[in-house]
């Protein structure tokens, strides 16, 4: 009897010192790409963060912990109510893992609630609010490129030391645009700059006009875009038709894609100053990738794809390493690894869920100073990330241990 205890006893050790079986829920991970597929987005995330989350998934050999990785994607239209009913029937019926990109502050503030609810995985890549990783944050949530934080750090700061010490806002009507103008007057106003008004402008806007009046008869020497994609371009456009930039005021584009630069021409856009967390003409292994992305894509990668790229491919090592794709399991080897690849060099995620990388500083160059197609921006200066972010404890994560 003694020696029957002893060796079941001796079983139960040696397999409790075995590693854990790899656990896979439905025996597939399953990443859903939602974002904009059509509309005025569509051109920074869309179709181009689907084919940087596939280049991931098969540079990592198409499966993890022997099963395999597949991607699905949806177009949420840029609403929210869209995007919550695609994620829900995603995990409820679809037995999605977890979902990547969004790009709209919208529909990501409702996806991470119901990914926080759901034990589900949500890899921010596109969507710009702040807000995210602060008094939305989310245990299984990740902001990976970039937020309205760093954006205003970067371009705010830089105008303000340039002369423009004065600002009038354009927004977009909603979460990000109203996030983004926050966090820019802080910075302006921190600099010795002072915010002389804004205006709240409606998603999706073909007429600016009424706005642009508006901004030009403030007198402000800088008009905050606090808008993107089409609306960005739209903007910018008409405020050249005005003669706005040639009367003295200067446009600060505080989000900005290379597909709005293209859009607009160099000789529209020449001048303007711009924060982002990639370019593919940085160095030999951006334009590697950019290669391989551009041959399928046929134009140049956005910070949303390449970090779209980024983070499915931290998401299966992570998975890997945790021995199972069970979300909070994962999101801690997420926090623990280092994130290192052709967009990123050794930067950390955060407890909130934030990726602390460094971005940059870039002036969009004028006609003469273009080299080639997609030649547009000149690197100023790097912003690291931990001045480029905001401080953990001014975040009001409420999960983050004070």
């Amino acid at each position: 009897m003694r020696s029957r205890l002893s060796l079941l006893l001796g079983a139960a050790l040696m397999a409790s010192a075995l590693p854990a079986a790899a656990d896979v829920s439905g025996d597939v991970v399953r990443i859903g790409v939602l974002n904009d597929q059509s509309g005025l987005y569509a051109d920074n995330t869309g179709p181009g963060s689907v084919i940087a989350a596939r280049m991931a998934v098969e540079d990592y050999g198409g499966k993890v912990l022997g099963k395999p990785v597949e991607v699905v994607f949806a177009d949420h239209q840029n609403k929210a109510d869209i995007g919550s009913n695609i994620t829900r029937q995603w995990v409820d019926q679809e037995g999605v893992d977890a979902i990547a990109d969004v790009g709209n502050s919208a529909v990501a503030l409702a996806v991470q609630a119901i990914t926080r609810e759901k034990n589900r995985i949500h890899l921010n890549t596109g969507a710009a609010s702040s807000d995210l990783t602060g008094k939305e944050c989310s245990p299984t949530g990740f902001s990976w490129a970039y937020d309205t934080y760093a954006l205003a750090s970067g371009t705010g700061k830089a105008l303000v030391k340039q002369g423009g010490d004065t600002w009038f806002f354009l927004s977009a009507d909603y979460s990000f645009g109203q996030a983004l103008e926050r966090d820019t007057s802080k910075f302006v106003k921190e600099a010795g700059g002072t915010v002389l008004g804004s205006v709240r402008v409606p998603l999706n806007t073909s007429d600016f006009s009424s706005f642009l009046l508006q901004a030009q008869g403030s007198g402000a020497k800088v008009i905050g875009l606090a808008n993107a994609g089409g609306d960005t371009i739209n903007s910018i456009k008409q405020a050249s038709e005005f003669g706005i930039v040639e009367a003295g005021q200067r446009l600060a584009g505080l989000l900005v894609f290379l597909p709005d630069i293209h859009s607009l021409g160099l000789k529209t856009a020449q001048g303007l100053v711009i924060t982002t967390a990639f370019y593919w003409d940085q160095n030999d292994e951006t334009r590697t990738w950019n290669k391989r992305f551009q041959e399928r894509h046929g134009k140049p990668a956005t910070y949303i794809q390449a970090g779209t790229y980024s983070a499915v491919a931290h998401y299966l090592k992570a998975i890997e390493a945790a021995g199972t794709d069970e979300a909070k399991a994962v999101s801690a080897k997420m926090k623990e690894m280092p994130v290192n690849d052709f967009m990123t060099k050794n930067a950390k995620v955060r407890e909130d869920g934030r990726v602390v990388r460094d971005m940059y500083l870039v002036q969009v160059k004028t006609p003469a100073e273009s080299k080639g197609p997609w030649d547009y921006y000149k690197i100023l200066t790097t912003i690291p990330g931990d001045e480029a972010f905001r401080p953990l404890a001014d975040g009001g994560c409420p999960f983050v241990k004070k």
